[in-house]
C-alpha cells in the first residue's frame, strides 16, 4: 500500500518540523530516502535547507535524482527544494533537477535590505495554483532565488522581485517555509495532502 505523502529526506534540518506541522494537520508524512517508497507515494515532499550544492549532493549519492525527475503525482519543493527543482544554481555552480527551466541566482542586496533574505514577507499571486488562492505572509530564510517567469504562480519584493511560489505541471515550488508560516503556510500544506 503507498503512502498518501512522503517527505524526501534531503539531509534539511527542517525534516522535524515539517512532520510536526502536518501531525498539527492530522497528516501522518514519514520521512524516506527509499526510491521506491517515494514513487509510490500519492504526494512528494522535498524540502531543503542549506546550500543547492549539498542538497543535490545528497541526492545523487541517494541515486534519487532521476526517481524525482520522473515523478508523475503533485510534487512540492520547499525554499533550496524548490531551487533544485531548476536547471541549475549559481549556489556552487551545481545542476539541479532540470524539471523547471531556468537557473537560481544569488539575491543582490539593494537601499534597506540585507541578504540573506529572513524574515516575514508579503507573497503576491501572479498565476495560478491549487496551492494558493489568496496572498499572504510568509516565513523567508533564503540568498538565493529564481526569477519571475511563466512558471511563477507568486511573487515576492526584497531587493527586487523574486519567485516566491512556482508550478509547472505536477511540480511545484515554495521559496518560503510554510512550515513556519502559521496559518497562511498551515493552509497550503492542507491543501497540498488534500489534491491529487
Amino acid at each position: 500500500m503507498s503512502d498518501a505523502l512522503v517527505i524526501v529526506d534531503a539531509g534539511g534540518a527542517n525534516l522535524g518540523s515539517l512532520r510536526a506541522a502536518f501531525a498539527r494537520l492530522g497528516i501522518d508524512a514519514p520521512v524516506t530516502t527509499d526510491a521506491r517508497r517515494i514513487a509510490s507515494a500519492r504526494r512528494v515532499l522535498l524540502p531543503g535547507v542549506g546550500a543547492a550544492a549539498t542538497v543535490m549532493s545528497r541526492l545523487r549519492a541517494l541515486r534519487l535524482e532521476e526517481t524525482l525527475r520522473s515523478l508523475e503525482q503533485p510534487v512540492l519543493g520547499i525554499c533550496v527544494g524548490m531551487q533544485v527543482l531548476y536547471e541549475a544554481s549559481d549556489e556552487g555552480d551545481v545542476p539541479g533537477l532540470g524539471v523547471l527551466p531556468g537557473r537560481v541566482r544569488a539575491l543582490v542586496p539593494a537601499p534597506g535590505t540585507r541578504v540573506p533574505h529572513m524574515g516575514w514577507n508579503r507573497v503576491a499571486r501572479c498565476g495560478t495554483s491549487p496551492l494558493l488562492d489568496e496572498d499572504g505572509h510568509a516565513y523567508f530564510v533564503h540568498g538565493y532565488a529564481a526569477q519571475v517567469d511563466e512558471c511563477t504562480v507568486a511573487a515576492c519584493e526584497h531587493g527586487g522581485r523574486f519567485a516566491a511560489a512556482t508550478r509547472r505541471g505536477n511540480f511545484h515550488g515554495l521559496q518560503f517555509h510554510p512550515e513556519r508560516s502559521g496559518d497562511y503556510g498551515a493552509r497550503i500544506l492542507a491543501r497540498f495532502a488534500e489534491f491529487a
